[in-house]
């Protein structure tokens, strides 16, 4: 066992021959796991009674006749059954955190956006309790669309949890290190990676290293899934080999513990007398994972012209549109550029999705200056955008070679719908007012002539 876990109650199974430690490797895989020998039932999934004295309780993510190949659900077999670890609810406040739908009429979300990254305050403040929502998009209550947050953690949770009803959670720090202490597992968490914290699971959250500030994709809708490769084939993008689940890790503590509970955008919190992260074993495919954002390998044109941005999706969650996703999760990384008489930057366009991009480190080869790490843009819906004047200039004059993109590392939530702008992005995020301004200076090279004035 390891001591680090051991020291603060957790009691953790030995990661399997061939892991990384404390992690299985694989995506949407049937894992199982226990962290204490034979408290893992074989061939059935509900003994009469159960080894150690465990309950047997079922954690499902989708319905129950959901098609086999998306059917999820995972078997526990715990110390307590969930149901001892709510009491009565109260509703809590939680200001900062909102849900769609959520538009206020004082609020404009038609326009480009741009914001430095958001500053950490005096006040210490947990996962939780420091989540500040940028966007909001669709309904909470009819399971669509999302939320963008940002997150800025200085303290741990102490004896405190939480999970919400509403949705799943993406996770992508900036700065920092976090562990998720999760009824099935321990992940620990720094920049270059991402999480992902399915509906309904209970954690607790740690500052390992702080200040903590990272972005937050919370889905409402159906879960994230690797994106179909087509002509691709089987390799590259995300692999499925690089995502890791934890192995089984439980606490039995009896101190007095508080659970939070997000659900239908309100929140509520209740008071037990133990640590509702208890299950000792455990079976099945819906489960916490992480991902090494370094270990996705890019793909892109090698002769000319420029892909759409598609090609550098690592997760997406389908809407009822083919195609069309209720959200993508896209990554850019550090990458080489070999095309021949092309425009190598993002070019200009409108767009049916709507586009909230983060920095994690480094420059954005279309914005050099502005978006810094940390920072936060949105270009919604229909609204056009695209590099800044001195991106173009440096493009549209370049001597063509081979080049590597270095030190370069963005993401983009993007969604079929709008995203509305909540009051503390419109107000008390730090906003660029001059943004916009970046495209003033795109000069009219039309002269009536096929060679255009490029001088």
């Amino acid at each position: 066992m390891d001591d680090q876990f051991t020291a603060q109650g957790l009691t953790r199974a030995e990661a399997p021959c061939g892991t990384t430690a404390g992690y299985m490797p694989g995506f949407g895989n049937d894992f199982e796991t226990e962290a204490l020998p034979g408290a893992l039932p074989q061939g059935m999934n509900s003994p009469q009674k159960c080894a150690y004295g465990l309950y047997g309780e079922q954690l499902t993510g989708t319905a129950f006749t959901a098609p086999s190949h998306q059917n999820e659900r995972t078997w526990c077999y715990r110390i307590r059954p969930s149901v001892k670890h709510v009491g009565r609810f109260s509703r809590i406040d939680m200001p900062y955190w909102k849900s769609a739908p959520h538009v206020l009429p004082e609020v404009t979300s038609l326009g480009q956006y741009r914001w430095d990254p958001v500053p950490h305050s005096d006040v210490p403040q947990t996962f939780v309790t420091g989540m500040r929502t940028m966007t909001t998009a669709g309904d909470v209550n009819t399971q669509v669309g999302m939320a963008a947050h940002v997150y800025l953690a200085t303290a741990s949770m102490e004896d405190e949890y939480f999970f919400s009803a509403d949705s799943e959670l993406l996770v992508v720090p900036q700065e920092g290190r976090l562990r998720f202490c999760t009824e099935l597992g321990i992940i620990d968490l720094e920049p270059k990676e991402i999480a992902i914290l399915p509906r309904g699971l209970v954690y607790r959250v740690e500052v390992i290293e702080g200040p903590a500030r990272g972005f937050v994709c919370e889905n409402y809708g159906q879960k994230l899934e690797l994106p179909g490769r087509g002509p691709i084939g089987a390799n590259c993008m995300a692999n499925r080999r690089d995502f890791k689940t934890p192995v089984a890790a439980f606490e039995d503590r009896d101190v007095p513990s508080r659970v939070i509970v997000k659900w239908c955008g309100q929140f509520h919190a209740t008071e037990i007398d133990h640590s509702p992260l208890d299950v000792v074993a455990w079976h099945g495919n819906y489960a916490p994972v992480k991902y090494d954002l370094r270990t996705y390998c890019p793909i892109g044109a090698i002769l000319f012209d420029h892909p759409d941005p598609s090609i550098f999706t690592v997760l997406t969650a389908p809407s009822g549109v083919p195609g069309t996703a209720n959200i993508d999760f896209v990554l850019f990384r550090e990458r080489w550029m070999t095309m021949e008489n092309t425009f190598r930057p993002p070019w200009y366009h409108k767009n049916v999705m709507s586009e909230l991009m983060g920095n994690i480190y480094g420059e954005y080869d279309a914005k050099p200056q502005g978006f810094v790490p940390g920072g936060i843009s949105l270009h919604n819906m229909m609204l056009p955008h695209g590099p800044d004047n001195e991106a173009f200039e440096k493009a549209t004059f370049a001597d063509l070679r081979p080049e590597k993109l270095d030190n370069t590392m963005s993401f983009m939530f993007e969604t079929r719908f709008p995203q509305q702008l909540t009051e503390f992005a419109a107000k008390e995020a730090p906003l660029q007012d001059t943004y916009i301004d970046c495209w003033d200076s795109l000069k009219k090279r039309f002269d009536g002539t096929p060679q255009g004035n490029w001088d």
